[in-house]
């Protein structure tokens, strides 16, 4: 197999061969690569298949060299899920195989498929494992409505009442808005926000190129709540959410929710991924399935290039400290300009 490594931000027309696949996703793109390389220096290595022109087989690739977390390879940093693209098993392995032996020149101590891979079920353990959640966006807005839970129209009706008002916006003052409350929420949960500066690539390379969107609900006059929204193809990706925990009583969450749930379906798009949830994290699910959404396990798989094998008893990332809940805020965010680049 002639497997190229290819850097798609200097590949011509990376995002039009993608579209030769049915496989791909938001997280393939060429923009989200750029987010990653330019926000926290990632070198990209996109191991890929091209047979007469169309895309056979990717597997996206960034190599993070850290002093705190190792050298590594990860598909994809920050990627809730991104899937490698394969035809066959036989093509994975081969394509799999190359990354292996490159991550073993590069002295990286592990490979991170952070994503499922329908070849290795059965077969290996995962290192990790969460849940995913899809709405079915090809149906008519009342019967997409009418598969909600009984609680989640409630609180739709709710926050309509309460006279909020939500816009889905592409502008930078929409993502200092988000970001704000993004800090908020990070702080209340325990964990650090990440830096300011990734949140304005995501603007650069996908908001005002009108590849995602922030909806935000104000309550009042004040933004209250939002969530940052991605999209490829007929695919929406809700990929970050945040509010005002003095105004969820409310239920600005679940007005931002149905208003990009309404765009989205009379503007094409077919699915609404909801992002990767822990499945310790009870409330989240619950929020999710109150869509009306098909759950599934996902995920995520490790592989030591020492042992020359699968690892299967992953703690993953730690989801909250205490510490950072009462860490000023200047120092909270300057421990997320610290850390991230490291975390992937």
């Amino acid at each position: 197999m002639n497997i190229q490594i290819i850097n798609p931000i200097e590949y011509h027309n990376w995002d039009e061969l993608l579209l030769t696949n049915d496989k791909t996703t938001f997280f393939h793109t060429s923009a989200w690569a750029k987010v990653l390389h330019e926000s926290y220096r990632y070198k990209p290595l996109y191991f890929t298949l091209i047979e007469n022109g169309k895309l056979s087989a990717l597997l996206p690739i960034m190599e993070i060299n850290s002093f705190l977390t190792g050298s590594r390879g990860v598909s994809l940093p920050f990627a809730d899920h991104c899937p490698p693209i394969a035809e066959n098993e036989n093509e994975f392995n081969e394509i799999f195989k190359e990354v292996i032996n490159y991550g073993k020149k590069a002295n990286w101590k592990a490979i991170d498929l952070k994503c499922c891979v329908n070849y290795l079920r059965g077969t290996t353990l995962p290192h990790e494992t969460f849940l995913t959640h899809d709405l079915d966006l090809s149906k008519k807005e009342q019967e997409i409505f009418s598969a909600f839970r009984d609680s989640t129209k409630r609180n739709i009706k709710k926050a309509n009442q309460k006279g909020l008002r939500v816009t889905i916006d592409n502008s930078r003052e929409s993502v200092k808005e988000y970001y704000r409350l993004n800090c908020v929420t990070r702080k209340k949960h325990g964990i650090p926000p990440q830096p300011y500066h990734f949140f304005s690539k995501i603007y650069e390379h996908i908001l005002s190129r009108k590849k995602g969107y922030v909806v935000l609900a104000e309550y009042q006059k004040k933004v209250v709540a939002g969530a940052v929204f991605f999209h490829f193809r007929n695919q929406a990706i809700f990929k970050y959410g945040s509010s005002d925990p003095k105004f969820l009583q409310l239920r600005p969450n679940n007005m931002v929710m149905w208003k990009a749930i309404k765009w989205y379906s009379q503007n094409e798009a077919t699915t609404l991924n909801f992002g990767r949830t822990e499945l310790k994290n009870k409330g989240l699910i619950q929020f999710k399935r109150g869509w009306g959404t098909t759950e599934e396990i996902l995920n995520y798989y490790k592989y030591d290039l020492k042992k020359d094998c699968f690892l299967t008893k992953g703690e993953g990332t730690k989801s909250s400290y205490n510490f950072f809940r009462i860490l000023p805020m200047p120092f909270l965010r300057l421990t997320g300009n610290l850390l991230y680049r490291h975390v992937g």
